[in-house]
């Protein structure tokens, strides 16, 4: 079962027993957890359930061995059985481990969220005034993406109506892989098998007649974009618009996002390439990198 459908089960589950005795001496720490879950505007999470699972959460991040459900019922105030049954849903989805029976740990989905979210956010503030001086240069729309899953997702944008050339996709917007110039860099990244593996998930959908449906057309895209370190999207996504993107590296020597401009097809010039270039490795050193 999807683990929003069970949250829902649980949580019906939890008004058929609200009448379950809580642990009279960890009132205070559930008291104090209250105030603590209160956002600034002073609101607490209209959902019991989620308010349960987040001092469940918020215990097992305060302690770096697993720790005891008698522990955490007497850290949260909550009845056992109700805390098992939040943190057995949450193992469902990863986001809690069990390394024996009876104790309990964040897992590792915890983690790879948490890494994206660092990512994304690291990147986009050492970004922003680079793409800025970026966009100055060119006048044309400068794009920060990163990976997620099958697609790249816009993260931050700046453009102007001088342009001439209206965003389609917005902040938070997804394209496929292998249809985006920033795609491309990540896929190209990847290894052959990796690559074939998403031809085949994905069946190389097309949105034009430019677009590259075909795996011996896409890895013969990579082989240029590993051999030049940039990489394009020829009116592949969208008719009438063309990109050049550069790839943003952490001090892992890891990518992590790609930087692109988007202009008119007839406007994209090959003298932003340098100053590209230039702009990419100003934010990767910002961020460690020491290629």
């Amino acid at each position: 079962m999807h683990l929003g459908a069970k949250l829902d089960a649980c949580c019906a589950a939890e008004t058929q027993s609200s009448d379950e005795p809580i642990f009279h001496d960890a009132k205070q720490n559930n008291l104090q957890h209250n105030e603590a879950m209160k956002n600034k505007e002073g609101q607490t999470p209209a959902i019991q359930v989620l308010e349960r699972m987040f001092s469940l959460l918020d215990v097992l991040a305060s302690h770096q061995d697993p720790v005891s459900l008698k522990d955490i019922s007497a850290s949260t105030g909550l009845h056992p059985s109700t805390a098992h049954r939040i943190l057995n849903d949450l193992a469902l989805g990863r986001f809690v481990d069990r390394p024996e029976a009876g104790s309990y740990r964040l897992g590792m989905r915890m983690l790879e969220l948490g890494n994206l979210v660092k990512a994304r956010l690291d990147v986009r503030d050492a970004a922003l005034a680079p793409m800025r001086e970026l966009h100055k240069f060119t006048h044309q729309p400068v794009n920060l993406s990163v990976r997620q899953g099958d697609e790249i997702v816009y993260i931050e944008r700046t453009y102007s109506e001088r342009s001439g050339m209206q965003v389609v996709r917005a902040v938070g917007g997804r394209a496929p892989l292998h249809l985006t110039s920033v795609g491309k860099l990540f896929l190209a990244s990847d290894d052959p098998l990796r690559v074939r593996a998403y031809a085949t998930r994905t069946g190389l959908a097309g949105h034009t007649r430019n677009s590259l449906t075909d795996i011996s057309a896409l890895e013969r895209e990579m082989a240029l974009v590993r051999q030049r370190g940039v990489a394009r999207d020829d009116e592949e996504l969208e008719l009438g618009v063309r990109c050049m993107a550069a790839g943003i590296y952490d001090d892992q020597a890891k990518l992590i996002a790609g930087l692109s401009i988007s202009a008119p097809a007839d406007r994209l010039e090959e003298s932003w390439l340098q100053k590209l270039k230039e702009t990419v490795a100003q934010i990767s050193a910002a961020l460690g990198y020491r290629g």
